[in-house]
């Protein structure tokens, strides 16, 4: 059973080996780029280690996982064109750095790119591949839009909320963990619990993810502490606070979600106490732990010697364990 690290760097060799520099380069190297940029390589290294974990060699897998990977950096491209956004990762992004036609065409290909990787396997793994990527790859999208949608919506609910937060970020999680399951040949009821473990852990991570964006560590979380709050996301804490607080407290909260003062920081302390004082804060860590307990709970059920779910029980912990 190879570390994180091995997979990791398994995954970064078939990558570089796989996705070259080719005519016409305005289509090619914007691929070539984006997947060059780095990051974790959550889903990819997820792929591997279920693969190995239910019984296969990981190489088996690579090319799902290298599917996966090129799917996520296809809709990085197409969400920042989207955003407007000009970093990607502390780099250029691909419209910013090429243009937005050549932004567009370029994922569209990666897209198709994730697609022809699948072809590689016979044909009953393809088929249950392509069926899971493709039903993966709409909810993503339905996912993607209902975010959009918040942002100009009056009014969203909770369980909204958490529906768009499992069709944009959880359910890859779980595909990833259900494609190397796929490829290991596992039983139906394993593919299925250990795609269910990864949705849940995908909605916890997110949920800690909102909640560290307004009270984590800036060092160690590694982004602009209260930049939900600045960009006036509606988050779990924002939706959570507006149920639970006092009604003057709500409407205050929905005003300071209204304006965009040129600074910043005392918005964002007063949201903070907000969320505090609400009791959403605590709302929101009490349902981190929830779907985090359940996720567990569910990889217990896995059909596996005990020995084998620990790789996937110290990735879930490692993942959570950020300062909450």
């Amino acid at each position: 059973m190879l570390t994180v690290d091995r997979y990791r760097q398994e995954f970064e060799d078939y990558l570089s080996q796989n996705i070259l520099k080719q005519e016409p380069a305005n289509l090619y190297d914007p691929m070539v780029y984006i997947l060059g940029l780095g990051g974790k390589r959550v889903r990819p290294v997820l792929v591997l280690m279920a693969a190995e974990i239910l019984g296969s060699d990981s190489k088996k897998a690579l090319d799902a996982a290298l599917a996966i990977e090129v799917f996520h950096n296809f809709s990085l491209v197409h969400d920042d064109i989207m955003d407007d956004a000009p970093l990607r990762r502390g780099e250029q992004t691909v419209h910013e750095r090429w243009d937005i036609n050549t932004g567009i065409l370029s994922g569209d290909a990666m897209l198709i790119k994730a697609y022809q990787l699948f072809e590689k396997y016979p044909g009953e793994t393809f088929r249950q591949l392509a069926e899971l990527f493709s039903s993966t790859a709409i909810k993503v999208c339905e996912g993607q839009q209902y975010d959009m949608d918040f942002e100009v919506q009056e009014k969203v609910s909770i369980d909204d909320y958490l529906k768009m937060i499992e069709y944009k970020t959880a359910v890859l999680v779980g595909a990833s963990l259900k494609m190397g399951a796929i490829v290991a040949e596992a039983s139906a009821e394993n593919c299925d619990r250990i795609y269910e473990f990864g949705r849940l852990l995908g909605i916890a991570f997110q949920l800690q993810d909102d909640y560290l964006d307004a009270f984590g560590d800036p060092d160690s979380f590694g982004k602009q502490v209260g930049g939900d709050i600045i960009e006036n996301k509606k988050t779990f804490l924002y939706l959570s606070s507006l149920q639970h607080a006092a009604s003057r407290e709500a409407m205050q909260l929905e005003h300071l979600y209204s304006i965009n003062p040129p600074d910043p920081s005392s918005k964002v302390e007063t949201v903070k106490g907000l969320f505090e004082s609400s009791g959403a804060a605590e709302l929101t860590r009490k349902e981190i732990e929830k779907y985090t307990t359940k996720a567990f709970e569910v990889l217990e059920e896995l059909q596996i010697p005990e020995e084998r779910k620990k790789p996937l029980y110290n990735f879930g912990k490692g993942l959570m364990d950020r300062q909450v």
